[in-house]
């Protein structure tokens, strides 16, 4: 996937810690087959090379975690979308770009981008993308759901305590051995190097999308890595979303879409989901959470 996992569990022996970590890393490598776009053998590439021609056949995970991901787009108004995998590259956020892409090129970058276009048929297990050329990704979502299924997995082995890091995204259940909550750091989005929070996480996820890794300043405005699919424009405005939510796949996928949303919508939604909670800081600095959250500033 891309990413960097790491495996804390809390045991009575270094032995049997190993031996659980081992299952829990041949997990996230087996969900990897199964979702990774970039291999050529696994399932979703093969819906991929099937777009406009012929439904494809999965496995139960894949479909159910299509159907959840088609969900979470309706849930977003499109903001999060499995398909963005279908747009054209014209944006770089490697230092090479000095002028901005086109209105048409914009427009055209998302001409087969869309989740309605996915066609399921849940009897036959079958997935279809309508349209020649259009692609599914699960970059917002599947380390995510790969951290959810290894939590749950170590969970069923018996270990009491434990934090799957996958590149950020932090999955915690149990508490420290010392009987201490779990605490998250918040990064500082205005300086990388310092933790602007701390925040406990009890038996649940915590996902960070920020943009001060991969951006752009164009025309005197600050562009983001993140694109609304919708669109095909970066998102601009915010610099950093924090979601919390019970499941990672689920903080994964709201924090990106929060991104494009923007501020007010975004808060907004996340306002009416049971369970959820985020912190928000725009390109000012100004701080915005959910109505449930108590920040601890450091």
């Amino acid at each position: 996937m891309g990413s960097r996992f790491d495996i804390t569990v809390v045991a009575n022996d270094s032995t049997s810690a190993n031996k659980h970590i081992d299952t829990a890393v041949a997990e996230i490598s087996r969900i990897e087959k199964l979702i990774s776009s970039w291999d050529a053998n696994s399932q979703t590439s093969e819906i991929n090379r099937n777009s406009g021609v012929n439904p494809v056949k999965v496995d139960a995970e894949l479909f159910e975690l299509i159907e959840r991901s088609i969900k979470l787009s309706q849930l977003t108004d499109g903001a999060f979308d499995i398909t963005y995998a279908s747009m054209d590259k014209i944006w770089k956020f490697d230092g090479s770009m000095t002028l901005m892409p086109s209105e048409k090129e914009i427009k055209a970058s998302v001409a087969k981008v869309g989740f309605r276009n996915i066609v399921l048929d849940r009897e036959n297990k079958t997935v279809f993308l309508k349209l020649e050329g259009m692609k599914i990704g699960f970059g917002a979502i599947g380390k995510g759901y790969a951290a959810d299924k290894a939590k749950a997995l170590l969970i069923s082995k018996g270990m009491p305590a434990g934090i799957i890091n996958a590149s950020g995204d932090m999955n915690t259940w149990g508490k420290q051995p010392n009987g201490k909550e779990w605490k998250v750091a918040i990064t500082n989005p205005m300086d990388k190097n310092k933790v602007f929070a701390l925040l406990p996480v009890t038996n649940g996820a915590v996902v960070t999308s920020g943009d001060y890794e991969k951006y752009v300043n164009l025309q005197g405005k600050r562009y983001t890595h993140i694109i609304d699919p919708r669109t095909g424009y970066p998102a601009s405005g915010i610099i950093s979303v924090t979601v919390f939510a019970p499941k990672a796949e689920l903080a994964d996928a709201l924090a990106t879409s929060v991104f494009v949303m923007g501020k007010e919508a975004g808060l907004d939604r996340i306002n009416q989901l049971p369970g959820i909670e985020c912190i928000i800081i725009d390109d000012r600095g100004n701080i915005t959470k959910s109505k449930n959250i108590e920040i601890d500033k450091l």
